[in-house]
């Protein structure tokens, strides 16, 4: 009777991690068996969800069975329709057959299309396909941002002081060397994940139209090394909170670097900080304001991102072949580099051959390529430039309304930085001030990624979306990746550098 009580025990414990475990599963090509990035996934025809850059996607727990029905679908590749159970069967493993053909000509309504016509008409049909929608609206969307900085040399000392004894200057030198050791050997870095209701509709005000937007964010982590800095950003307030510790608390001072000042005040006085405390950051306006700032910089309208769409003459075209969507409709595949200095990129467009709409790019920064790039190395001591940029757009057909809309979007950004600056750290006072100066050098490349996926685009009402209350929402601080967060969500599954990544305490 114990033995018979314990197996029961054991295969109820065996059934409910079973149900309590996400779905991960890998798409890849059934000829060669190369993994299959971005491929989309439809759920239940309601939801959709993508393939990570390493092939794998994950579906949530919440509304999923075995019946549940699933369309995957990528560019080149045939439609595969299967249920849960059947990715099951299949080891969750999803093998898509190859669809391209190959065109020496394009031919539509028996005229031959050169790539530069087919560009002519992406330009001639741009405002059709991507309509500005005044429409009431609600995207589901999940985002995930990472970031991080490898320092080459990163060196902080401070030269002299008129308020530090000879003990606490070298103190102050030893925590600084320490500091800018261990920020070399653990370059900092940290990941982000949210997930959102973004609410938005066009009204009118004072005869003129007005934009409006609500938020509601049902999640969101942040995993990052609490021990190091999280960007460049922070290093100057990370060195001026080392530097505080061995000023006088209870005096103010002034930071000035180079030939600029600050008007910052900052100081260790308790009643300083609790004043400056009384206004936290709200993290739903820097959520929103992130959003946005991604959206319209990652729009296919943005002419100077996407210039080897809006200004083809400074590129070369060249046919790759042809295949179809997962609507049945032949797509054409064009490859692109520069022809002119002024053009910057390399890719792939995937237009559509029924209206002309670029549904998919895949763009990359042309070998010496450079963006933004600034040097003020030897009067300010500062250099930088873009040397990375990389990305996918996807889009599809608008549901509720004309034209296409933003499905997925991936950014990829690197730039080298140089700073070699003084720091002064000066007495806020009418008498004789207490002045150190101390020298910042720092030479390395920051890193940044964003991910944008509109799981579920619907129609809402102005009325509800005026009624919306936003609320502000804290990240939940992780150490380490858990599957168990979004098991309810169709996140986007990802990459094992962000499963592998734990905070060191």
């Amino acid at each position: 009777m114990k033995k018979k009580y314990s197996f029961s025990i054991l295969f109820i414990f065996i059934i409910c991690t079973a149900f309590g475990q996400n779905i991960t599963g890998k798409i890849i090509d059934s000829n060669t068996g190369e993994i299959i990035s971005y491929a989309n996934i439809g759920i239940n025809e309601k939801e959709n969800s993508i393939s990570n850059e390493e092939g794998y996607f994950t579906l949530s727990e919440n509304g999923i069975d075995d019946k549940t029905s699933l369309t995957i679908s990528c560019i080149g590749y045939v439609v595969q329709k299967i249920t849960v159970e059947d990715l099951k069967k299949m080891q969750n493993i999803v093998k898509l057959a190859p669809s391209i053909f190959e065109l020496n000509e394009v031919s539509v309504s028996n005229k031959k299309l050169s790539p530069y016509d087919i560009m002519a008409n992406v330009k001639a049909n741009f405002k059709t396909n991507y309509p500005y929608s005044s429409k009431p609206k609600k995207d589901l969307i999940f985002f995930r941002e990472s970031n991080n900085f490898k320092p080459k040399i990163l060196d902080v000392e401070i030269d002299k002081s008129t308020g530090f004894s000879k003990d606490a200057l070298k103190s102050a030198n030893a925590q600084m060397a320490s500091f800018t050791s261990k920020l070399k050997t653990n370059p900092p870095k940290h990941f982000i994940d949210f997930i959102c209701n973004k609410y938005s509709h066009v009204t009118k005000k004072d005869g003129k139209n007005l934009y409006v937007s609500k938020m509601e964010v049902m999640k969101a982590t942040k995993l990052k090394d609490a021990n190091n800095a999280v960007a460049l950003d922070d290093l100057e307030k990370s060195t001026t909170d080392i530097v505080l510790k061995h000023l006088d608390s209870t005096k103010y001072y002034r930071v000035k670097s180079g030939f600029f000042g600050s008007r910052d005040t900052i100081s260790l006085r308790k009643d300083f900080n609790q004043k400056k405390s009384k206004s936290p950051k709200n993290q739903l306006t820097a959520a929103k304001s992130k959003l946005d700032v991604f959206t319209y910089s990652n729009s296919i309208s943005n002419t100077s991102k996407y210039d080897f769409i809006h200004a083809p003459e400074n590129y070369e075209y060249k046919y790759e072949g042809a295949s179809f969507s997962d609507q049945e409709e032949l797509i054409y595949e064009l490859s692109f580099e520069p022809k002119k200095s002024k053009a910057k990129y390399k890719g792939t467009l995937y237009i559509s051959e029924s209206d002309f709409a670029v549904i998919r790019a895949d763009y990359k920064l042309e070998e010496g390529k450079k963006l933004n790039s600034l040097n003020l190395k030897l009067l300010l001591g500062v250099k930088s430039s873009e040397n990375i940029s990389n990305g996918t757009i996807i889009y599809k057909k608008n549901t509720i309304d004309n034209g296409y809309i933003l499905h997925y979007a991936a950014q990829e950004s690197g730039r080298y930085l140089y700073i070699n600056r003084p720091l002064k750290f000066i007495e806020l006072t009418s008498g004789e001030k207490d002045v150190f100066d101390l020298d910042l050098k720092v030479e390395g490349n920051s890193f940044e990624k964003q991910e944008y996926l509109n799981i579920n685009h619907s129609e809402s009402n102005a009325l509800a979306i005026e009624n919306i209350k936003e609320k502000d929402f804290n990240y939940l601080q992780i150490k380490k990746y858990d599957p168990k967060i979004w098991k309810d969500y169709s996140a986007i599954e990802p990459t094992e550098e962000m499963k592998q990544f734990k905070s060191i305490d």
